[in-house]
């Protein structure tokens, strides 16, 4: 992999991720573009204690351009876009329109491929192999700066999910604290480790998991699951074997396996509800331990977090989205249509031939 890092015409950094060593990245951002202005602001909510980000000025981010218009294309002649280059494997750059920034964190971009009408299914192994590169060298860089706390690598895919670019793209938030999320489960882990006499629960998990019939595919290094939880229609745990807390202590052997199980989902994922519907909506989001302290989680270190994606759609049946309503909206319960045994079922049918 080279790494080459570069400014757009209005400071933003961006960096290209090449297979090639060889490769040169010496083009220059020809738009006459302003410095970025954000006003986002981290305000905490005093009854739940969880974080707000305000961030008025993405209400003028780019929304539904068409193809020839993508902001995520390479630039072309004198179709210019936020890649100056005319082609690229992956690149990361600064949001522009950036829910958290500055003093509240970072946002990033990840572009996945120059195709436009590609998706991450799509790629090759040493495609996906670079993405994987590229968010953990993210994940390292990011981890470094002052105000971040935790670094969130996801994609969402789909207009379904909210997708307001068609390109195959994800994000990269750095966030100044512990996301709610990752807090509960560590309170969990930490009430686990306690009543256990030192057992870890994200180990006890995987090992009742594996030992179920919610496998969905197994590799040497990697295990996919359905929760037995689950809390969507269709969702997909996976877990390297090996626990490490984030993707920076994934090995060699977890590294090389991954695309191939990672793609293998994805595509079962497209061919859940048949090959008549259109391509299934999703959110894949990697969960990494916090950099920051742990001290508030009673005895808990990052090593005792578990690197895992968690993969899931909003559709729960042919031409039906599961819609957050009164219950999972008002009380942060979910009700979930699909049992998770029959979805595990299902993602076993729809393998690779």
């Amino acid at each position: 992999m080279k790494k080459t890092s570069t400014r757009l015409a209005d400071g933003r950094e961006l960096i290209y991720y090449d297979l090639r060593d060889d490769s040169v990245r010496d083009a220059t951002d020809r738009r006459p573009l302003d410095r970025t202005v954000t006003t986002s602001e981290i305000r905490r909510d005093p009854l739940l204690g969880d974080s707000v980000a305000i961030a008025s000025h993405r209400q003028g981010r780019t929304y539904h351009p068409p193809a020839d218009e993508c902001p995520l294309c390479p630039s072309a002649g004198d179709r210019l876009s936020e890649i100056p280059d005319s082609s690229y494997d992956v690149v990361v750059f600064e949001n522009r329109f950036p829910s958290l920034a500055g003093d509240s964190g970072r946002c990033e971009v990840v572009c996945f491929t120059s195709d436009h009408n590609a998706a991450f299914a799509d790629l090759t192994e040493e495609q996906a192999g670079l993405v994987l590169e590229a968010w953990t060298d993210r994940t390292s860089e990011l981890s470094h700066l002052p105000a971040v706390a935790q670094v969130f690598c996801f994609e969402n895919r789909g207009a379904e999910i909210g997708v307001t670019l068609g390109h195959p793209h994800g994000q990269i938030y750095a966030y100044p604290f512990t996301t709610p999320r990752t807090a509960l489960m560590l309170r969990s882990a930490a009430t686990h480790k306690e009543m256990t006499g030192g057992e870890n629960l994200f180990d006890a998990v995987l090992e009742r998991e594996l030992a179920g019939e919610r496998v969905v595919l197994e590799g040497e290094h990697w295990v996919a699951f359905v929760p037995y939880a689950a809390h969507w229609p269709y969702e997909v745990h996976l877990y390297p074997k090996r626990r490490v807390p984030d993707l920076l202590g994934l090995d060699e052997e977890a590294r090389t396996e991954f695309p191939k199980v990672y793609l293998e989902l994805l595509r079962r994922f497209d061919r859940i509800f048949g090959e008549s519907e259109p391509p299934t909506p999703y959110i894949a989001a990697w969960h990494q331990a916090p950099f920051g302290a742990l001290e508030e989680f009673d005895g808990v270190v990052r090593e005792d977090f578990a690197l895992h994606l968690e993969l899931f759609t909003i559709r729960r049946t042919s031409g039906k989205l599961k819609f957050l309503a009164g219950s999972e909206s008002g009380m942060n319960v979910f009700i979930n249509d699909v049992p998770p045994e029959r979805a595990a079922e299902r993602l076993r049918e729809v393998a690779s031939s």
